[in-house]
């Protein structure tokens, strides 16, 4: 059976159809647009994305970025925490386009430079966001200042690119950010076995593509990278006895052969090279486009030229190393051990049945507003 996801985008593809033979499309201007972001997700036991809230960590996002949404995001449950997607605009001279991107079964949390943000349905379950940027001047040629404030931050990397600033109203960034949490299913499952290893399926029958299955214990990394043409793979547990540096050439070059520039996968990999590859194991996939399109439509005009969407699927594997692990360290009160699962240690201690155990979660981070 097909999804709901691809019953909507092939309604809203006929939808199209029957609109053009009513009124032909614009033809498009020479205007590219990349975009790239991240879906996180944890597998349960049956391999289908579970329920779970970060248990802890530092907010990771400079105080001008605006906060939205049903509420704070670090008490938003959900399947899917869709993070840092940007928009990357490139144009042979200055353009005014708008921008309008929803949210199916989600709701935004965060976004820059100013947006108009609405969200339908009281819950998260029920809700869907839109988010619209009805003038974005595309500046080539501008020597834009952006914001920065002192002290680290992921989001400044995805700056480091060739693409045009951009001008909202007073305010100006090299790209269009947001991010929210979500409640649907990613297209892959992953069910971890005994041994270690992981049994993949796409749910909607497609292949699985690339994807790199990464293991990270006590700071000996290693992984394994495949190209899958089926819809359904075995895969054996990386050796930690051929323990390596982190795939970051490896998912560089997956992220242009989708169609980033590679300034634009470096910006990416270098935004989220802590995180992916921090400790425990996962599984990194470039989520199919039906389904970026299909969960986040998204709407420019003038109609650009050519348009790329390249979105990562991170699932975070429970294998029984992480449980195993994970046990010695809350019955031991091993702190530092602890720390390192992050913000996945709670839906971690829920699947080995030790909720109970977990330290009290860290309060919210104040207010930036």
């Amino acid at each position: 059976m097909r999804s709901p996801l691809y019953a909507a985008a092939f309604l809203a593809a006929g939808a199209a159809l029957a609109g053009s033979s009513v009124q032909a499309p614009s033809a498009p201007v020479p205007l590219t647009v990349h975009e790239w972001g991240t879906f996180t997700s944890v597998a349960g036991a049956d391999g289908q994305a579970v329920q779970w809230l970060p248990q802890s960590g530092p907010a990771d996002l400079p105080c001008f970025v605006e906060r939205g949404g049903l509420g704070y995001k670090g008490e938003m449950t959900g399947t899917v925490r869709m993070e840092t997607p940007v928009l990357y605009f490139y144009a042979p001279r200055d353009i005014e386009v708008s921008v309008d991107v929803a949210f199916r079964r989600g709701v935004m949390t965060e976004w820059y430079p100013h947006a108009n943000v609405t969200s339908s349905g009281p819950t998260l379950t029920t809700s869907s966001s839109t988010m619209a940027w009805p003038h974005v001047r595309v500046t080539p040629e501008a020597r834009a200042a952006f914001p920065r404030e002192p002290g680290a931050s992921h989001y400044y990397a995805a700056r480091e690119t060739g693409a045009a600033p951009l001008q909202v109203g007073t305010q100006a960034e090299k790209f269009l950010f947001y991010r929210g949490v979500g409640q649907f299913q990613p297209p892959i499952t992953a069910v971890t076995r005994d041994d270690g290893g992981v049994v993949l399926r796409n749910t909607r029958g497609v292949p699985l593509g690339d994807v790199i299955l990464f293991e990270n214990r006590g700071g000996a990394m290693t992984f394994t990278v495949h190209h899958l043409a089926g819809d359904t793979a075995r895969l054996a547990r990386p050796d930690l006895d051929d323990a390596s540096a982190a795939p970051l050439m490896e998912l560089a070059r997956i992220l242009v052969a989708q169609g980033l520039y590679e300034r634009e996968a470096q910006a990416m990999v270098n935004t989220w090279k802590d995180s992916w590859f921090e400790e425990g194991s996962r599984l990194l996939y470039i989520v199919p486009r039906v389904e970026v399109d299909a969960i986040l439509p998204l709407t420019i005009a003038p109609v650009p030229s050519a348009v790329a969407r390249v979105f990562v699927g991170r699932i975070e594997l429970v294998t029984p190393a992480t449980v195993r692990d994970v046990t010695a360290a809350l019955t031991s009160n091993d702190g530092s051990l602890l720390a390192k699962y992050g913000r996945f240690l709670g839906p971690i201690a829920a699947r080995a049945g030790l909720a109970a155990m977990l330290p009290p979660s860290a309060p919210p981070p104040p207010s930036c507003r």
